[in-house]
């Protein structure tokens, strides 16, 4: 059963019955907000450009013969025999978080009826992920009248603990194969233990242990870090260990495939890196496939080409995936 509220969300009246539009922030964005991605993206690809032309010139061949090699000797067929069910098993992993979430903190609500908005909004996630999040606000306020920035705060609950749920994964990885990391994956533990000091102090704020009276704490979008307990981090954190897990497998095989080789502690330590890399902004993961080329400089190629079949793959999959249950999503929010 959802927990009652604590104490009043000070919201205004406008918020609670169009609280959908304002989960999805209302604010415009900026120019230089809608710029950015295309920046960072033609920064990765302009780089990639130039280690890719140069590796092609070395072995006496133009670009796209060069490039074309990477993905000539993959065997597909095993390929999507480790991504199609990794896809899968994600939707229902990620499904099974979202599901604990808005129960604990929003509304009662079935498994069966998160499935289909979480798989539908993977289509919106194409183009921005905040959309994506408005839509699961939406359908929540539609169908069980719970206002948009409720849903919104269970959300950046979320997000917070699929960012500790990467550090703590980084550092497991990187504390079994130490000598195997660049020496630039050794401050990760150390920043393991900034964070957790850091979540140490941002629990006592919002349970209100520390600072009382900050008006901070009691905005609307933090509600579920105002209800949240201990064990509600742990049991997202958990949820989400097989996922971790189960990525570093599929990774480590899928990249053999590419030509690359690492043991599945290295890719412990790596894979969260990347998925940092992946959610910066910018399409087609450019930043995540710019980090496979850094962490395997000699294999330019392959390593381009992994990166881009790997994140680019699971994105429109995950999205094809969710045009089978679209219609009933669409029905259930506007019908």
């Amino acid at each position: 059963m959802a927990e009652e509220h604590d104490e009043p969300d000070h919201m205004s009246e406008t918020t609670q019955s169009t609280g959908t539009s304002n989960a999805t922030g209302a604010k415009k964005a900026k120019p230089w907000q809608r710029l950015l991605p295309f920046l960072v993206t033609a920064a990765c690809f302009a780089y990639l450009y130039n280690r890719l032309n140069h590796a092609a010139q070395a072995e006496g061949s133009s670009l796209f013969p060069y490039l074309a090699k990477s993905f000539e000797n993959v065997n597909w067929y095993y390929w999507l025999a480790l991504m199609i069910p990794y896809c899968f098993f994600f939707l229902v992993l990620d499904s099974m978080v979202l599901w604990k979430v808005i129960n604990w903190f929003n509304t009662n609500i079935g498994y069966a009826d998160i499935l289909p908005i979480r798989a539908s909004a993977y289509i919106l996630s194409l183009l921005n992920e905040q959309v994506s999040k408005g839509a699961i606000a939406l359908y929540l306020n539609r169908r069980d009248g719970v206002p948009g920035w409720e849903v919104g705060s269970s959300m950046l609950l979320i997000m917070f603990c699929e960012i500790y749920s990467l550090i703590l994964w980084a550092t497991v990885g990187v504390l079994i194969r130490w000598d195997s990391f660049p020496p630039a994956f050794h401050s990760i533990p150390w920043i393991a233990l900034g964070a957790a000091v850091f979540f140490a102090i941002f629990h006592l704020f919002f349970s209100g242990r520390i600072g009382p009276g900050i008006a901070l704490r009691d905005r609307p979008i933090f509600r579920a870090f105002r209800l949240a307990k201990l064990w509600h981090y742990g049991v997202v954190i958990a949820l989400r260990a097989p996922l971790v897990i189960a990525g570093a497998v599929v990774y480590t095989l899928a990249l053999r495939l590419f030509g690359g080789s690492v043991g599945f502690g290295e890719m412990l330590g790596y894979l969260p890196v990347i998925f940092f890399g992946a959610a910066m902004p910018g399409p087609m993961h450019s930043v995540a496939i710019l980090f496979w080329v850094l962490l395997f400089p000699d294999k330019p190629g392959q390593m381009t080409a992994f990166g881009f079949v790997m994140h680019n793959f699971f994105i429109f999959f995950n999205a094809a995936v969710g045009l089978l249950f679209l219609r009933r999503a669409t029905r259930e929010i506007f019908g």
